[in-house]
């Protein structure tokens, strides 16, 4: 009776799961570019200024 409802709660549930992976690799490869740039010279104050953030969310990003 309920079970095309809670095989939905599942599926939704798996989505999510994958959606967290993803988004911790897309921050860690955020971090990597970011650290390259700044290896490279690039400030953080410039870095934040080109993605429209704060010099602040940049460092964040970086933790």
């Amino acid at each position: 009776m309920h079970e095309p409802t809670l095989s939905r709660i599942k599926e939704a549930r798996e989505q999510a799961i994958q959606h967290a992976r993803l988004a911790q690799q897309f921050a860690a490869e955020r971090r990597d570019l970011m650290q390259s740039l700044i290896d490279q010279g690039v400030s953080q104050a410039d870095i934040a200024r080109e993605l429209g953030v704060s010099r602040q969310a940049v460092q964040k990003m970086l933790a």
